[in-house]
């Protein structure tokens, strides 16, 4: 910085000030917070390993009852991650035979692909986001309609094991829910109960959320493997972690 030449770092590049977000004001990180925060990890990684066996028997019923009450042909289907000697569950998931599309399903789908991105050209500007974005989510299809026209036999994922991948990394998210907050969320000058409820609301909420994820995305898998690029970039768990975020950030503002 030049001497005598005023600070820039708090103007926008319209010349505004940009002011300290509030939630900064309360963080002061000192021996007490970091050990707070350890705890409460400590704590909900404890009670979540304890919960684990129970929330795999519940997205063991709502698959069952996903299976007898939804027009699905598929059955349920057990993955052991028995990795700690004290600690034994099994994740259900959700098994469905592999369908490749057809000439008429592909042709359809190309067609309500193209059609979709030739609207984006047509909405005005103030819709750009929604554009960049439909464009985004369309791209992804159209390389899987350009694959299964060139390639389809070569395709090497099974919708038995994309429902298995699926089930476990949305264990595996609710798992590392306690270490995110500890780092972005329990180190602000928070009350503990307003820690605590948040963390409880986010895994309980993603704990019920994931089998209906499963069931409808089974309903798409069934009749083709033609969309399921889209659904696991989109739908998966980015999914999962963007409900995350938005929850996160629900609970930045009660700082």
């Amino acid at each position: 910085m030049v001497a005598g030449q005023p600070a820039q770092v708090n103007l926008g590049h319209r010349g505004g000030v940009i002011s300290m977000h509030r939630a900064l004001n309360h963080l002061q990180m000192g021996p007490g917070e970091v050990a707070n925060s350890v705890m409460l990890v400590i704590f909900f990684l404890i009670v979540w390993l304890t919960a684990l066996p129970w929330a795999c028997r519940f997205w063991s019923l709502i698959l069952r009852m996903g299976i007898a009450k939804l027009p699905l042909d598929a059955s349920l289907g057990f993955s052991d991650l028995n990795k700690l000697t004290f600690l034994r569950f099994q994740l259900p998931y959700l098994k469905i035979q592999p369908v490749l599309p057809s000439s008429q399903m592909w042709g359809y789908s190309c067609i309500l692909t193209l059609g979709l991105f030739a609207i984006t050209f047509m909405l005005s500007s103030r819709w750009v986001p929604v554009v960049y974005l439909l464009r985004a989510i369309l791209l992804i299809q159209a390389s899987a309609l350009l694959y299964f026209a060139l390639i389809p036999a070569r395709f090497p994922h099974t919708p038995d094991s994309y429902m298995e991948g699926l089930i476990t990394s949305g264990a595996g998210l609710i798992s590392a829910i306690p270490f995110l907050f500890g780092l972005t969320f329990y180190i602000f000058q928070i009350s503990a109960l307003k820690k605590i409820s948040i963390t409880i609301f986010t895994m309980t909420y993603l704990v019920v959320f994931l089998p209906f994820q499963m069931l409808l995305q089974a309903l798409v898998l069934q009749k083709t493997v033609l969309f399921m690029p889209l659904l696991y970039v989109v739908f998966g768990m980015p999914l999962d972690v963007m409900l995350v975020i938005a929850i996160y950030s629900y609970g930045m503002t009660w700082a």
